[in-house]
Parts: structure tokens; sequence; C-alpha cells
């Protein structure tokens, strides 16, 4: 497609006219809405309020040679990998969740104190240890007390293993030290 003089005055009328791009191109054919844009803009025609057209230029224009394909510059010339690789998944830090990880063979944090306890629990829990199953971490089940004893970093670590307390991950007695009323709890410390 060229720019003929007729098509540019067929585009110069209807432009003045108030037709739009696409209704000009689809009118002429063969031209896109956006090479009806660029030609406006290049005739200086971009302006319709209460401007009133240029005139057309009638000197007709050397045909333009043949468009040649532009270089492809060096980095785009690579061939780009067929499957490029998922982007990372970035998650949020939760650290008030999860609690840091004790290296095996580190003291491990400080437990309950006993006034933290009552005295009551803490003779059951006593008696019931001397009674546990004392199992292992594979041992465990929904229905074993879940409840830890001594130091993860040695042999002689274990669970209690005795029967849960319904809805509860304890033993009767572990949930009496486990789950105690805050008030209480604050009244021993005193």
């Amino acid at each position: 497609m060229s720019w003929t003089d007729e098509r540019v005055e067929l585009l110069t009328k209807m432009w003045s006219e108030g037709q739009s791009a696409s209704q000009i191109a689809k009118e002429l054919g063969g031209v896109t809405r956006n090479a009806v844009i660029g030609k406006v803009h290049r005739l200086g025609l971009s302006n319709r309020a209460g401007a009133t057209p240029a005139p057309a230029k009638t000197e007709p224009k050397p045909a333009a040679p043949a468009a040649k394909p532009k270089p492809v510059p060096e980095a785009d010339a690579k061939p780009k990998p067929a499957v490029e690789a998922p982007a990372p998944e970035t998650r949020p830090v939760v650290s008030h969740i999860r609690k840091a990880i004790i290296p095996a063979g580190q003291p491990l944090p400080p437990q309950p104190s006993a006034n933290e306890i009552s005295p009551e629990a803490l003779a059951k829990v006593s008696e019931i240890e001397k009674k546990a199953k004392k199992i292992s971490l594979m041992e465990l089940t929904e229905r074993t007390c879940k409840w830890p004893v001594g130091d993860p970093a040695t042999d002689n670590f274990w669970f209690c293993g005795l029967p849960v307390q319904a809805g509860k991950p304890y033993c009767e007695a572990h949930v009496g030290v486990a789950f105690q009323p805050m008030s209480s709890r604050r009244d021993r410390k005193r």
C-alpha cells in the first residue's frame, strides 16, 4: 500500500469530517488504523478541535525503497532455552510460628520449673513415668501419649506412650501438667 495523492485527499477529507481512524482505514482499504493515525500526524492533521486541516502536499514523493530487516543485536541472536526455570517461590518468614531448632548435644531451653507445676501434678507425673511404655518417635500413634522425656540428643530419650485422654495428645497425668489455667500458674510463681 502506498499513500497516493487521491488516498491522502480522501484521508484529509474524512478526517476533517470527524471520521475515526478505523472508519478511514476501512474506507481506504489495505491500511490499518495505526497507519491512518501515523499519516494524520505526519500531515499535521492531528488536532481536530477548532483547527482547519492543513493542505495536502501535491508533490509526488518518490517510492520508498523496500524496508531492510533490522540487524539482530548479538544478545538477541543467541537461542533462548526451550524451557525457562521457574522463579523460586518466595514465602514470608513467619518467625513467631516456628521455634528455633536446637542442634543435638546443645542444652535444651528452660523447662517449666517445679514451682510452676502443682505438687499434685508433679507427683502424678513421677508415678506415671515409672509405668510409661517408653516408646520411640516411630512408635507414636494418635492413641499414645506424646509427652517427651529426657534429652533428644541422647539415647535415654523416649515418649510416654500411655493411652491418651480423649481429644488431647497426652495421657491424663501429662495433660495435668501441659494444660493448666493461666491464673493458677501465675499464683504459684509468686
